[in-house]
């Protein structure tokens, strides 16, 4: 409509049963669009809602290992990691230590560069392993998010 004055715009917003908007205050003069206020909210919500149905929400599952963890019970565990990067989630594998385990965390480490070599396809390491308290931890992101 080209530069109005702010009575003149109020007028021609009201003759059309319209809201005078206000889009743009930084510029000289201020730009102002003549629109429906509550059906401009209205689509402003629908479009949030379906970018929220949209993103994915990642979760952190945990498998739990200990030093001394049986080959059947580690490939149980394992299979089950395996689903869960699949299915798009993160895994966090932990090797828990209790008393004097912790003198020998090259144990640890082995189990967690096999851990890494076995689901190289699936995972990728997001979270190096490192050892906290009498813990070693490291996380797995999925390769191909679904």
């Amino acid at each position: 409509m080209g530069i109005l004055s702010i009575n003149e715009a109020i007028k021609t917003a009201q003759n059309l049963g319209l809201d005078l908007v206000e889009v743009s205050s930084q510029s000289k003069p201020p730009v102002c669009k003549i629109m429906n206020f509550g059906k401009y909210q209205y689509e402003q919500k629908k479009k949030q809602q379906i970018a929220k149905k949209k993103q994915t929400i990642i979760q952190v599952k945990t498998v739990q290992l200990r030093p001394k963890t049986e080959e059947h019970d580690f490939q149980f565990k394992l299979r089950n990691a395996q689903r869960f990067l699949e299915a798009g989630d993160k895994v966090k594998f932990s090797v828990l230590f209790r008393g004097r385990e912790i003198t020998h965390p090259e144990i640890a480490n082995r189990i967690m560069a096999r851990i890494i070599e076995e689901l190289k396809e699936v995972g990728t390491v997001e979270q190096e392993p490192k050892l906290e308290g009498h813990l070693m931890a490291m996380i797995l992101a999925p390769t191909k998010v679904k």
